[in-house]
């Protein structure tokens, strides 16, 4: 019954991550990080490339999910510490990930200062 539970609780979060990576990859205008936050596309240099970026970054910390929810299935231990794990380290990454996108795409003004 866990197990069922498991899966229950882990598909549809693994997949809105994984949605979430395929919105900001698909997106016209460029994609956000925080919450209530907004990118003006004036910012950024290439808002495909951009979105892209940020699409990869959201895929990535949804495969931590992924892989949690299928080593629930043969060991739930293990999945809880691949979970807290993967979410524990995975959230400082994606600030850092995001902050290093941000920067790459982010329009620099005339004399090199942003």
């Amino acid at each position: 019954m866990e197990r069922i539970i498991w899966l229950v609780l882990m598909i549809p979060l693994a997949a809105l991550f994984t949605g979430l990576g395929v919105y900001a990859w698909t997106r016209k205008k460029p994609m956000w990080f925080w919450s209530g936050s907004t990118v003006d596309e004036r910012d950024i240099t290439d808002v495909r490339a951009y979105n892209r970026a940020n699409g990869i970054m959201w895929l990535c910390y949804s495969a931590v999910f992924w892989i949690s929810t299928v080593v629930g299935v043969f060991r739930m231990g293990a999945a809880g510490i691949v979970l807290a794990v993967g979410c524990l380290a995975g959230i400082p990454a994606l600030i850092v990930a995001y902050r290093r996108i941000y920067s790459k795409y982010k329009v620099q003004e005339e004399g090199g200062k942003p």
